[in-house]
């Protein structure tokens, strides 16, 4: 969908905020693209990420940080700072996220992954916007779970009846060529003409200079082992690290970068 007008448009994006750097650093993304292709647009992101606000945002780019939560290795969820009941903590993400919402009063609102959000946190907002008529879009990355475990989630959490009736849009941010992440979901009538692939958005580098390799204390070339957050990058890091164990020979040494969410005793 193509944003029109003149009379200034409102977009409010809710992130997916349970795990890693990937859902903000999108919605960051599209956020700025936004904005860069017209000046009467502002964005709003609604997101739990206790980093969020270490991120440059453009103007007319701003943020609402709603308390964290995290998931578990279990599955299941809880505070991420609060020493408080789990579902008391997505009670108040369900009441700052409408009332938000309310007072923005926002011309698109974009849901990342989960369309009810965290739990259905999102689920009154949607409800409440749908009758403003505001325009109503499902963001989706191009490559999602296994079919089969995204069928038993979505079944779960009663995914696929909010796309029939509460979506306007799905936006899939990718190509139909490479991949459709709702293949092998049972879809209902009219739900597949809402897709919508926006093709890929280009990520610029840091506007800082990048510090030479002298400054790292490494003169020589190197290789480079990112983990993203973290959060699930200790397996990786334990196997760069056996690999020099097994064979100290390796000409090359390696910068390991462990991300802000993994754990102290992890790190």
């Amino acid at each position: 969908m193509s944003i029109v007008g003149n009379s200034g448009y409102r977009v409010l994006i809710y992130s997916h905020d349970t795990f890693g750097l990937g859902h903000l650093r999108r919605c960051r993304t599209i956020a700025h693209a936004m904005v860069s292709r017209r000046d009467d647009v502002s964005v709003l992101i609604l997101s739990g990420s206790p980093i969020i606000g270490s991120f440059e945002f453009r103007s007319r780019v701003d943020f609402v940080r709603i308390p964290g939560v995290i998931k578990l290795s279990n599955g299941e969820y809880t505070s991420l700072n609060l020493n408080i009941d789990v579902d008391q903590i997505l009670a108040m993400r369900e009441s700052i996220i409408q009332h938000t919402a309310d007072v923005f009063n926002p011309d698109i609102f974009i849901v990342d992954k989960e369309p009810l959000g965290l739990r259905g946190e999102v689920e009154s907002t949607l409800q409440m916007l749908r009758h403003r008529r505001t325009r109503l879009v499902m963001g989706l990355r191009d490559v999602m779970d296994d079919p089969v475990h995204l069928r038993e989630e979505w079944d779960r959490k009663q995914c696929v009846p909010a796309l029939a009736d509460l979506y306007d849009e799905i936006w899939v941010y990718g190509l139909k060529e490479i991949c459709n992440p709702l293949e092998g979901i049972d879809l209902p009538p009219g739900v597949e003409e809402k897709m919508t692939y926006t093709g890929y958005l280009p990520r610029t580098a840091t506007r800082r200079p990048a510090p030479e390799h002298g400054a790292l204390g490494l003169e020589e070339p190197f290789y480079l082992v990112t983990t993203g957050g973290g959060g699930d990058g200790v397996n990786l890091v334990d196997w760069v690290i056996s690999a020099y164990e097994t064979d100290p020979t390796i000409p090359v040494p390696s910068l390991v970068v462990l991300g802000p969410f993994m754990g102290p005793a992890q790190q």
